[in-house]
């Protein structure tokens, strides 16, 4: 399994990760985006920004890269990067099928991403990853299960996923949604001849968002390996945003808020790599500091009256502009 790569690595830094949702697209929902990016966001501003963050990152100890097919030229713009520099060739790379992106570089569309988990999809999705990262794709993801996906229950989908194992592919899944401990039971429980069909899940876990705590230690517990996504809750829990709480931790740490949040996750006994989505190198710079931050208990109680109730916070983040 290619994460063996990571459990392997000795820096501090290799159990977080890179993820470019931020960059592989002009709009998204983190707040402060118009800050960090700018008014320029034609697509080769975002291919040399990516391609400066992913050497940021590589340069400082980063092993996982996370991108889907949603994220805009994310592929495209890992891609390029990889082949220009064919002497990395100890990162892991994880993709995601399942959305479309459908913003046409803008934005201001409509609708940025359009959801579909059918066969149909999966193989055209697949086809056009492949093109893109070819055999440097370790880890293919379903993007964002929720209980009533049909990914769940189709049959037919998880023949196709256990061809695509059976070649060299691992699988995983990314989890959304207020009932992500239901998702991450359900596809666990997914199985292809006894041999549990999923290695991987990927789901929000933040000081904010915790409801999914139990379910990925059951995961953990199973052999997947756990990645985290929005650590920093889409930058509610990044200046100038962050409660007063984390900002009371960071400025006795002498770290930013950034740095507090992701030291949270990463204290999980079953987290096994934490995303970060920074768009600047600035601010990626700050999210690895997190590797280096030792909480003490009583600042962990205190960030954990933090904790909303799931559909809360679901509904927050929904109601985030797209920027």
């Amino acid at each position: 399994m290619p994460f063996a790569r990571l459990a392997s690595a000795t820096t501090p830094t290799c159990h977080v990760g890179l993820g470019l949702a931020a960059v592989g697209r002009p709009g998204y929902i983190n707040l402060g985006r118009d800050h960090d990016l700018g008014e320029d966001r034609g697509v080769e501003t975002l291919r040399a920004r990516t391609h400066e963050l992913l050497d940021a990152a590589y340069a400082q100890g980063v092993r996982y890269v996370d991108v889907a097919r949603s994220y805009g030229r994310s592929e495209e713009f890992l891609a390029d990067w990889l082949r220009a520099r064919p002497d990395v060739d100890d990162i892991v790379v994880g993709s995601k099928w399942g959305y479309t992106y459908t913003a046409d570089w803008t934005t201001d569309a409509d609708e940025h991403e359009v959801k579909d988990h059918s066969v149909r999809t999966y193989e055209r999705q697949r086809a056009e990853t492949a093109e893109l990262l070819g055999d440097r794709l370790d880890l293919y993801q379903i993007h964002s299960v929720t209980p009533d996906s049909p990914a769940l229950t189709d049959k037919e989908l998880h023949a196709k996923l256990a061809e695509a194992a059976d070649q060299g592919l691992t699988l995983g899944f990314s989890t959304s949604g207020p009932a992500q401990a239901d998702a991450i039971r359900a596809a666990l429980a997914i199985t292809i001849d006894g041999t549990p069909l999923f290695r991987t899940v990927q789901s929000t876990y933040n000081a904010l968002e915790t409801s999914a705590a139990p379910a990925l230690a059951e995961a953990h517990e199973a052999g997947l390996t756990v990645i985290v996504k929005e650590g920093m809750a889409n930058g509610r829990l990044a200046e100038p945003h962050a409660p007063r709480a984390l900002k009371a931790v960071a400025e006795e740490i002498g770290l930013g808020c950034d740095a507090v949040a992701l030291a949270l996750v990463l204290r999980q006994p079953w987290a096994g790599v934490v995303l970060s989505g920074a768009a600047t190198t600035s601010q990626l710079a700050s999210n690895l500091h997190a590797a280096a931050v030792d909480l003490d208990e009583d600042q962990v109680d205190r960030l954990a009256a933090l904790v909303e109730d799931p559909r809360v916070y679901w509904e927050r983040r929904a109601s985030l502009p797209w920027h």
